[in-house]
């Protein structure tokens, strides 16, 4: 895809979209990103102690990996079991080419507005100050909900390894630990070493369990080509996928702190190549020789051995994704408070305090969300609902739609530009559909489950 950012074009808009006034205090500073990029997020940082641009595509790939390519692909095989194999396949393969070409309008959007660090700032240029609070509160809600999700995840994982030897609670919290720690650095380029650590170890934990359930499988070939089923269950089962691609909310600040912004959509690329890949392989293959019986999470349903391997190898990306929602959920409050203030970018006592306490903050809250409220897995999909759903997919139309009006001449950029208006018009729909397609499974989920008895108690061992 062509890269339309334009300097000349950017340049004209001097206004620092996000609310901030550059001149309001003494110790601020104008920021940019080179000429014509006015009010970059974190400005000149030649001679500031903690320096953010530093980030290069290949390690923001390993960051995206990292962080979207998670626990959420466990759920794909069952998804492949509701729905049937070839429609499930057809739907990872095409919401892949989906989150790829809204992940172009994101980056697009952003080299335009080199000031936007959040879905809150973009929420101010589309919507003024109530879309900066809305869709700021939603990037908080779902990124702790997220990081409570993986802790959770985590706590199996450990449960499955140890064969139940401790409380539940009490795994959470050793995983939480481990996700707080991971946290606590200031800058992205900190928790990219160990991304790649994460990254890995959950390719090779699918690969692993792609050669597990080859090894000892279950019912080897009694799959469903295609099912019919009513639209309830159907949606309920592709909100899966949907959600495996979810972590698009997180691109304005990796971009934030890139050394070459321009060079984003190459991680991008990457990310969405090796995600849609590997879900398809894991989802196919586990379905294949596990047959109908495939559980979610898929590990579950491999012989012992080979789920405890497969857990085990998973583990570090379950803590470091977890420590990735955490710090976007800080970051997004830190730089609001302290935006261009010499906090930003100096060992100052305020700054690591009030960041320290954050980081704190959010982990308490991810692990009392997690093993203290037991509709927590319902309300993860409400918040994916309410909020990923447009921070991956309908947003993005948004985005093309707000500058080619700005930038291009009108309604008539609209409709010189017939293709882009239409798929970003039907972007903008199918964020809709999948929200209230999600809130409404969601809930129906749970009133199924509740009447079952099936809602755990608070804390549970």
């Amino acid at each position: 895809m062509i890269n339309t950012y334009s300097p000349e074009v950017a340049s004209q808009e001097k206004i620092d979209h996000t609310g901030y006034d550059a001149s309001a205090e003494g110790d601020r500073e104008e920021g940019f990103t080179g000429a014509g990029l006015p009010n970059d997020v974190f400005g000149k940082e030649d001679d500031h102690d903690i320096k953010y641009k530093t980030l290069s595509w290949p390690f923001v790939a390993v960051l995206m990996i990292t962080e979207i390519v998670s626990n959420g692909m466990l759920s794909l095989p069952s998804s492949l079991n509701a729905v049937g194999m070839v429609p499930g396949v057809i739907v990872i393969a095409f919401l892949g080419v989906f989150a790829t070409f809204t992940a172009w309008l994101l980056v697009e959007f952003k080299l335009r507005h080199p000031e936007v660090h959040t879905m809150g700032d973009a929420g101010y240029i589309l919507f003024g100050p109530i879309g900066r609070e809305v869709l700021s509160a939603g990037t908080i809600l779902f990124a702790v909900c997220a990081a409570g999700s993986q802790i959770l995840t985590g706590q199996l994982a450990l449960t499955v390894l140890s064969d139940g030897k401790l409380c539940a609670v009490a795994f959470a919290g050793i995983f939480t630990v481990a996700v707080a720690l991971c946290s606590f650095p200031r800058t992205l380029d900190n928790i990219s070493w160990v991304c790649l650590v994460g990254g890995s170890s959950i390719i090779a934990a699918g690969i692993v369990a792609m050669v597990g359930a080859g090894v000892a499988p279950v019912d080897p070939g009694n799959v469903v080509i295609a099912r019919a089923t009513d639209f309830t269950t159907a949606f309920i089962s592709i909100t899966n996928p949907v959600f495996a691609y979810a972590g698009h909310f997180i691109f304005f600040i990796l971009i934030s702190e890139m050394k070459h912004p321009q060079d984003a959509m190459k991680a991008a690329w990457t990310l969405q190549i090796v995600s849609t890949a590997l879900y398809i392989a894991l989802a196919v293959v586990t379905y294949w020789y596990i047959g109908q019986g495939v559980a979610s999470p898929s590990f579950l349903s491999l012989s012992p051995l080979w789920s405890k391997i497969s857990f085990g190898l998973a583990i570090p990306n379950f803590f470091i994704a977890a420590s990735l929602n955490i710090h976007t959920a800080v970051k997004l409050v830190f730089v609001r408070l302290f935006r261009r203030s010499r906090h930003i970018h100096s060992h100052t006592f305020l700054g690591w305090g009030v960041w320290t306490f954050l980081i704190l903050l959010a982990n308490v809250a991810a692990f009392l969300f997690a093993t203290g409220i037991p509709i927590f897995n319902y309300l993860v999909g409400i918040a994916a609902s309410l909020f990923a759903a447009w921070y991956t997919y309908g947003l993005a139309g948004a985005f093309w739609l707000h500058d080619t009006y700005h930038f291009k001449g009108g309604y008539s950029g609209w409709f010189k530009r017939p293709t882009m208006f239409a798929l970003t018009v039907l972007t903008l729909l199918a964020g809709a559909f999948i929200c209230v397609g999600g809130m409404y499974g969601t809930i129906y989920s749970l009133r199924e489950a509740s009447v079952a008895g099936e809602l755990p108690p608070p804390f549970q061992c």
